[in-house]
């Protein structure tokens, strides 16, 4: 796998990285090429807690998520066990829809920034490829988000997908 670490508002030693590329080779075992894998790793500071974003982009779904604590070690032990659980929680879902048909690469920026006040402080283009409801679902569980935007493979249409409260799906369709 190739990393590509960045920080901010802190600086990442040379012990960091390396335990950053320690920890996520671990994700090699789940990739058919894991030498043309790139992880995008960023670190950033926040108040006293330092947060590790994991974005791991691959032909047919990205892989996302955060994770904060006080101890960057711990967070880093985090992020690898959670993405890990996300890769074999997907696995067969993931494996089933390449079987069937072939899934459009993604071409979007997945960086989350949280939000303080009341504003628009992040804007995203996304391009939507056609996929259906059940694709949509994996990419929004493999995403780590409530909710995801895509384009209807039966009707060309945008939806929106999210995750209810009682656990499960609705759906926003528009005309």
């Amino acid at each position: 796998m190739k990393y590509i670490i960045r920080s901010q508002k802190m600086e990442n030693t040379d012990a960091i990285k390396e335990y950053i590329q320690t920890k996520l080779n671990k994700l090699n075992k789940y990739f058919e090429n894991p030498d043309e894998i790139q992880a995008n790793v960023l670190t950033k500071l926040n108040g006293r807690f330092q947060t590790i974003e994991v974005t791991i982009p691959t032909t047919h779904f990205t892989l996302r998520n955060e994770e904060s604590n006080e101890d960057l070690y711990a967070a880093i032990d985090t992020i690898v066990d959670k993405l890990e659980r996300q890769i074999r929680k997907n696995k067969e879902k993931i494996n089933s829809r390449i079987n069937k048909t072939f899934i459009q690469d993604f071409d979007q920026d997945l960086e989350d920034e949280y939000e303080e006040e009341e504003k628009i402080v992040r804007r995203k283009t996304i391009d939507l490829k056609p996929i259906d409801e059940e694709e949509a679902i994996i990419q929004m569980n493999m995403l780590g988000h409530s909710f995801f935007v895509y384009k209807s493979s039966i009707d060309g249409n945008i939806c929106v997908i999210y995750k209810r409260k009682d656990g499960n799906y609705g759906l926003i369709e528009t005309e």
